[in-house]
Order: structure tokens, then sequence, then C-alpha cells
């Protein structure tokens, strides 16, 4: 089975380059993407015959230099007009939810957004009740703090 797998060690390269471009479509940052092109080089050479240490080093070369020169340009050019563009909880301001656990004046409550429970605060003088409807109007750390939508 090592015989087989040290003679067709391409194969094994190949598929570790589609692990990596899978893995790049949950991220989109262009980062894993790297190493696809890393692992599709070194396919290339095993397939060549190159031995197992001249791949590695292959591998690890043409990983660098796209990490170095691919990605920046990558970046420039597929998410031009995105350098603005949130992530996590900051993506989180501005969206509307649904109370499922009375937010309380001065106190917690929790709040449904997209299908995630937020904890969450308000400035408001009344509690917000069960089922209203709220608007996140700020965050600190998990926490978000939440408005009424009348």
């Amino acid at each position: 089975m090592i015989d087989y797998i040290m003679q067709h060690l391409w194969q094994l390269w190949a598929v570790v380059a589609v692990i990596c471009l899978i893995l790049e479509l949950t991220a989109g940052d262009f980062f894993i993407f790297c190493f696809a092109i890393g692992a599709a080089a070194a396919a290339i050479i095993a397939a060549l015959g190159a031995g197992i240490y001249i791949q590695i080093a292959v591998f690890a070369i043409v990983t660098l230099l796209s990490l170095f020169y691919v990605r920046p340009f990558a970046k420039r050019y597929l998410h031009k007009g995105e350098d603005k563009r949130v992530s996590n909880a900051d993506a989180l301001m501005g969206r509307e939810g649904r109370v499922v656990e009375t937010v309380k004046a001065g106190g917690y409550g929790r709040v449904q957004i997209d299908g995630d429970i937020w904890k969450s605060v308000t400035h408001e003088q009344a509690d917000i009740p069960e089922g209203a409807s709220v608007r996140v109007v700020g965050r600190e750390s998990t926490i978000i703090t939440v408005e009424s939508i009348h």
C-alpha cells in the first residue's frame, strides 16, 4: 500500500489541492487558495517523477510565492469595492430580529437574528416583550444593544 502511494503521490497532492479549493469557498479571502496552487504545483512535479523532498520544497515555495503575489492580486481585483465589508458580529449592526426572551430595562434578554440567539440589552426605559421586533443599535463583545421597532 505504501509503495502504491509513493508511486502515485501526485494523486495525494491533487486531493489536497481540491480540498483546499473547497475550503476556500468557505473563507473567500484567497489564503487557502494559495495552498491549493502549491499543492497543484507539487502534483505536477510528482507526476514528472520528482522525489518527495523536491515535491515538498516545490509545495512550500509555490505556496509562499502565491501568498505574496497571487493573493494580493486576487484580493485587489476580485474584491474590488469591498474594502469596507464587515464580518462576524459587526455585520449585526442595523439588523432586525425577534425577542425570544424578554429584554428587561437595565437587564438582559435574548434576541434571535437569522436563527442565532444573542444576549441583548436595551437603553429603553421599558422592557421589550417576547415576540417584539427589534433593531440592533450597538454591540459590546457578544452582547448586542437593541431598540424596539414601532
